[in-house]
């Protein structure tokens, strides 16, 4: 069998090891495409050029396989690759950092951490010191005790839990299929509206999809109680954003710690910019995938014939999947 081609951007580390019979060719994602990069029979792609996708699936005519290392894959899938390009996501790769970085929100909105920031941009000592209340009933304060709800127990979900439960809050996981998980129990989207009501800190953890567009919509909003806060670290268009600053300006909830927006980066013109009640990172939680180049080799060997593939999200002719 001839050596098989895989472009690796030069985003990531493009000395890591190949599998015996192909061959490593790095590539500018931010540059146009190489007219040699058309014998390429895989494609990995991590940072870049917006449209990179798009050339790729016009300029790239050998390619058999498609890897992504974002969790995310909507842009991929929508690129128009050939039927029989195997497309595959980065799942896995990003949750112990997207689960770091939405305790980071989880805390700094109990915490306050927004209010110190301003209060010492203007050298003011903040009131918040001192004696402080642990009754989430009034304030959202603390984790201790907290009844947390993320919304997408996946793999980040699954690893955020832990640290949550260690700090004191109760955990109950939102899936398609219900039971344990983990070790923490699992409802079913049936059951949200339920929750909701009861939910001091709701963490969104949904991927992106017209399944679950505004999945957290103006009605999911009011259920929520005034003191709840929200989180979100999977994708800004699962939540009603317009809705969502209605909520926050009128006091109808506490706060909300984002990471993801509908239109990104977040227009000036977006009224979250200044409420008091809102903290903002600019999609920060992923962009660092960890262990990249075992997926990266397991499924070369698939593209090889020699095992199975990894995080399919679309299979191409003659793939077979891990499930």
């Amino acid at each position: 069998m001839s050596t098989v081609e895989i472009l690796l951007p030069t985003t990531i580390d493009t000395t890591i090891p190949m599998p015996a019979g192909a061959r490593a060719v790095p590539y500018d994602p931010h540059a146009p495409l190489a007219e040699s990069a058309k014998t390429a029979d895989g494609l990995v792609l991590w940072g870049g050029a917006k449209d990179l996708p798009d050339r790729a699936a016009r300029e790239l005519p050998s390619l058999r396989w498609v890897q992504t290392l974002g969790a995310g894959y909507e842009n991929v899938s929508a690129a128009g690759f050939d039927d029989s390009v195997t497309i595959c996501n980065g799942a896995s790769l990003h949750d112990a950092t997207v689960a770091e970085h939405a305790l980071m929100l989880s805390l700094a909105a109990a915490r306050r951490v927004d209010v110190f920031l301003r209060d010492q941009s203007e050298r003011r000592w903040s009131d918040r010191g001192g004696l402080q209340d642990l009754d989430n009933a009034r304030e959202f304060t603390t984790l201790a005790g907290a009844r947390v709800l993320i919304w997408g127990f996946g793999g980040i979900g699954q690893t955020l839990a832990p640290h949550l439960r260690m700090l004191g809050a109760d955990v109950t996981g939102v899936a398609r299929s219900t039971g344990e998980r983990a070790g923490f129990p699992v409802v079913a989207l049936d059951d949200v509206d339920r929750l909701l009501p009861e939910t001091d800190l709701l963490v969104m953890v949904l991927p992106g999809s017209d399944e679950n567009r505004h999945a957290l919509d103006e009605r999911r909003i009011r259920l929520l109680p005034s003191t709840a806060w929200l989180v979100n670290v999977g994708r800004g268009s699962t939540v009603d954003e317009s809705a969502l600053a209605r909520a926050l300006a009128a006091g109808r909830i506490g706060g909300a710690a984002l990471d993801v927006f509908e239109v990104e980066p977040l227009p000036p013109e977006s009224p979250l910019w200044d409420m008091n009640n809102v903290i903002i990172s600019p999609h920060a939680a992923g962009g660092r995938p960890r262990g990249y180049s075992d997926l990266i080799a397991q499924n070369v060997e698939a593209l090889l014939g020699r095992g199975q593939w990894r995080n399919v999200v679309r299979s191409g002719s003659g793939a077979e999947a891990d499930g």
